[in-house]
C-alpha cells in the first residue's frame, strides 16, 4: 500500500547510500524531503557561521540532486515541532522518517519534544539506525564486529525517481539571517557532495600515500589527511562509502611496495575510531556536561584571561599559538595538534574542559558532538580509564615543525628568531625586542605548571573507590579487541595499565580530522 512520507534530513545530506530516502521512496507515495533550519540550535555555544556555511553549501547540492529525482528539497526555518506540525497538517502526511542522530544535548531534547508532539498527532516517526553507532546498546562486547558488518554491507541504491509535493522550496538562509557572529575563516572547506567526492578521489589517488607518516604534522597533514571529516559529520558522504573506497584501494595495493596498504589500514582504523567515540556519547549523553569519572568534578575552573589568550593564539608559546591561529583561520587542524591544544589548556593553563570545549567546537568546521566531547575529556584526563597525556608544546614544536615553517607562517612576529630559539623565544638574547612588545610573554611557567598539574591529576587516581568507578567506565565505554575494527584499536587503558605507560594509541584527536 502506498503512503506519503516526510523525510527529515539531519546529518545525512546526500541521496547516495541513504536508507532513509530509499525507504520513503519504496512506500510508493509522494515524498516530502525536508531540512529544518533551527535558529535556537544555531544559537548554541558550539555552533558557528563557518559550520552553517558548510551546511548551506551542502543543502544547495542536495537540493539539486533531489530535484533531478523529482522532489526538490524543502527548507523551512523555525522550531522543528512547529515546522513539522505545519507541514503535516497541510499535506496530510502521517509518517515521518529520519536517521538517528547523536547530537548535542540541545538536539537530544529537541528530538524528545518532537517525538511527543508526533505521538499526540498520531503520526508515526521511524528513526533508522546510523552506520556504526548503535542506539540502546547494552554493552561493548561484540560492538566492533556489529559495526563492521554494517560498514562492510552493500550500499543502499539511489531511488530511480520520487514524486514530490507542489510546495515552495524555501530559501536557504545566510549565516547573518541566523544571527551568527562574524566568523572570518578564509581557509574553510567547502560543503557539498562534489567536494566530498573530489577529496576522496585525490586522497586515494595521490594525497593519501604518506597518510600514516604525515598525519602528525600540522603542515604535511593538511594535504596528506583525507579532509573528509566535515563531510562525514554532515553526511554528504557516508562512512560506508569512505570505508569501501579505502578497502578497494588497499586491495589494489596488495603485493606492491608503494605504501598504500599501510596508509589505508590507518585510515580504516580512524574511521572505526570515529564510530567508537560517537558511541560513547550515544551511550552516555551526560558526558557532554559532566566528567566521565566523578573524581574529577571540581578539579579545574576557568580563568578568563588565560582562556582568552589561548583562544586568540596569544599564550606566548609559539607552537600553541601557531596551531590555534591556524585553526581559527582555516577551521581545521591535524589530530595531534588538536590534542596538544586541549592538553595545554587543561594541564598547563588548568582550565576546565567545559570552558575550552565550546571555542574548539565553534572553530572546527568538522565539529561532531559525539567525537568532540569524548575527546575533550580524554585529552583532559577526566575519563578515569585513559592515561594522563600531557603534551610539551616546546617539544611538539621541535618534533612536528623542525624547520619552523608552520610556526613562522602563523606567528610572523617571530620570523627573525633563529631555529634554536623559535619555540622558546624567552631564551634568545634578543627576546627583549619582541616579548611583551610584538609577541606576548608566556602566560605561565611551563615547567612549574606541568609539575603542579601532574601532582593534582595523579593524586586522584588512587584508592578503591576510584578504581571501582573506573572499572565500571571501562566496562561500558572501552573498546574491545573482538575482531573487525577492534583489531585496530589500542584499548582505552585502565588506571593500572596507564601507570605502566601507553594508552590512547592513534585515538588522540578531536573531531577525528581523518
Amino acid at each position: 500500500m502506498s503512503a506519503d512520507v516526510l523525510v527529515w534530513f539531519k546529518r545525512d545530506l546526500r541521496v547516495q547510500d541513504n536508507p532513509v530516502l530509499a525507504q520513503a521512496a519504496a512506500r510508493g507515495g509522494r515524498v516530502l524531503p525536508l531540512f529544518i533550519v533551527e535558529p535556537e540550535g544555531w544559537a548554541q555555544p558550539d555552533a558557528s557561521a563557518r559550520q552553517w556555511r558548510f551546511v548551506a553549501e551542502s543543502l544547495g547540492a542536495l537540493r539539486e540532486d533531489l530535484a533531478r529525482l523529482g522532489a526538490p528539497l524543502i527548507v523551512r526555518v523555525g522550531p522543528a515541532s512547529e515546522v513539522l506540525a505545519g507541514l503535516l497538517a497541510a499535506t496530510g502526511i502521517r509518517e515521518v522518517v529520519s536517521l538517528e542522530e547523536t547530537g548535542n544535548g540541545w538536539s537530544y531534547a529537541r528530538d524528545r519534544a518532537v517525538a511527543g508532539m508526533l505521538r499526540a498527532m498520531g503520526v508515526a516517526w521511524h528513526e533508522l539506525p546510523q552506520m556504526g553507532v548503535i542506539r540502546r546498546l547494552k554493552g561493548r562486547d561484540g560492538w566492533a564486529a556489529r559495526r563492521d558488518r554494517v560498514i562492510r554491507g552493500a550500499q543502499v541504491p539511489v531511488p530511480e525517481a520520487i514524486q514530490g509535493f507542489d510546495l515552495d522550496p524555501g530559501q536557504i538562509p545566510d549565516a547573518r539571517d541566523l544571527g551568527l557572529a562574524f566568523d572570518p575563516c578564509p581557509g574553510r572547506q567547502k560543503g557539498g557532495r562534489a567536494e566530498a567526492l573530489g577529496l576522496l578521489s585525490s586522497f586515494l589517488e595521490s594525497r593519501g600515500r604518506e597518510y600514516r607518516r604525515a598525519m602528525s604534522s600540522p603542515l604535511e597533514g593538511a594535504t596528506a589527511c583525507s579532509r573528509l571529516s566535515p563531510h562525514l559529520a554532515w553526511g554528504t558522504i557516508s562512512p560506508r562509502e569512505a570505508a569501501e573506497a579505502a578497502a578497494l584501494r588497499k586491495r589494489q595495493a596488495k603485493g606492491t611496495r608503494e605504501g598504500w596498504s599501510g596508509a589505508m589500514q590507518s585510515f580504516e582504523a580512524r574511521l572505526a575510531w570515529r564510530d567508537h567515540f560517537m558511541q560513547k556519547l550515544e551511550d552516555e549523553p551526560a558526558l557532554e556536561h559532566r566528567c566521565l569519572h566523578s573524581a574529577y568534578e571540581g578539579l579545574r575552573g576557568d580563568d578568563a584571561v588565560r582562556r582568552a589568550a589561548w583562544e586568540a593564539g596569544e599564550t606566548g608559546f609559539p607552537f600553541v599559538d601557531a596551531c590555534m591561529r591556524s585553526l581559527n583561520a582555516t577551521g581545521w587542524l591535524n589530530f595531534r595538534m588538536r590534542a596538544m591544544l586541549v592538553s595545554f589548556a587543561s594541564y598547563h593553563l588548568w582550565l576546565d574542559w567545559r570552558a575550552t570545549g565550546p571555542h574548539l567546537a565553534r572553530m572546527f568546521t568538522d565539529y561532531e558532538p559525539g567525537i568532540h566531547w569524548s575527546q575533550m575529556q580524554m585529552q583532559s584526563g577526566t575519563t578515569g580509564m585513559n592515561t594522563v597525556r600531557m603534551y610539551n608544546p616546546v617539544k611538539q614544536g621541535l618534533d612536528q615543525d623542525p624547520t619552523g615553517v608552520f610556526t613562522r607562517h602563523w606567528c610572523p612576529e617571530l620570523r627573525e628568531l633563529p631555529d634554536a630559539f623559535l619555540q622558546e623565544p624567552w631564551r634568545w638574547e634578543g627576546a627583549g625586542r619582541i616579548l611583551g612588545k610584538r609577541y606576548p610573554v608566556p602566560v605561565i611557567d611551563l615547567v612549574q605548571a606541568g609539575r603542579a598539574a601532574r601532582e593534582k591529576v595523579w593524586g586522584l587516581r588512587h584508592g578503591d573507590a576510584f578504581r571501582s568507578e573506573a572499572a565500571r567506565i571501562v566496562e561500558k565505554h572501552a573498546s574491545r579487541k573482538d575482531g573487525g575494527a577492534g583489531r585496530h584499536f589500542v584499548n582505552d587503558r585502565s588506571p593500572k595499565k596507564a601507570r605502566r605507560g601507553g594508552g590512547g594509541g592513534g585515538a588522540g584527536q578531536l573531531s577525528l580530522d581523518l
